[in-house]
């Protein structure tokens, strides 16, 4: 395993996005997911064959808006667009699942087009610009990455148990549940507004 300091040339996103290849799976444990993030690798993850992502049970936890550092990718104004975009790309491709608690760690399990784990990132990152090391982060997470098939194969097997687990812990009727409030959260997120509601918003939340 070799240390990641997320900065300059050794980012979490350089080691993901060669993975991200047309065919190819990805399995993600995530404490967020931000939209902006989600900007920055949208086509590539479009193209992959499977998506597996555990998230935590509390939707205001996975901050879709991003934090301090995306206050930049903001003022875009792009995001009800990226949050239908996401919306459409969860529906289409992703296999979701609610962890049953918080989630204190990141993971990313990329795999070849036969299953076969080729690198695995675990630690304390999360699917945001932050996470990713696109934006400056805290110095003090610690994320390691695989460098053999072996460490890769080892990790990604602790994925699958989480995977499976949360599988036998939700009843049968809730299957989706978790899949469908974070769709629900998106589309809620990319509805259109009418000015006078956008701007009231505004005030609320400024005074």
């Amino acid at each position: 395993m070799k240390l990641i300091h997320n900065t300059g040339s050794q980012r979490v996103i350089d080691l993901i996005r060669p993975h991200l290849k047309p065919g190819n799976w990805l399995g993600c444990v995530t404490p967020s997911f931000s939209l902006h993030a989600f900007a920055e690798v949208r086509e590539a993850l479009s193209a992959l064959e499977r998506v597996q992502l555990i998230v935590p049970p509390d939707n205001e936890a996975l901050e879709h808006l991003g934090s301090e550092g995306d206050r930049a990718a903001r003022n875009r104004l792009q995001a009800r667009w990226l949050a239908n975009q996401c919306a459409k790309w969860i529906s289409e491709k992703v296999e979701l699942r609610q962890a049953s608690r918080s989630v204190p760690q990141g993971a990313a399990v990329m795999r070849g087009q036969d299953g076969t784990p080729e690198q695995v990132v675990l630690g304390s990152f999360a699917f945001s610009t932050s996470g990713l090391g696109l934006t400056p982060g805290n110095p003090l997470s610690l994320i390691q990455a695989s460098e053999s098939f072996d460490e890769a194969a080892q990790l990604a097997k602790w994925f699958d148990q989480q995977w499976e687990s949360l599988q036998r812990e939700a009843p049968v009727e809730d299957k989706n549940t978790g899949r469908d409030a974070v769709l629900e959260v998106l589309r809620a997120l990319g509805e259109h507004r009418d000015p006078f509601t956008i701007y009231t918003l505004m005030l609320h939340h400024l005074f």
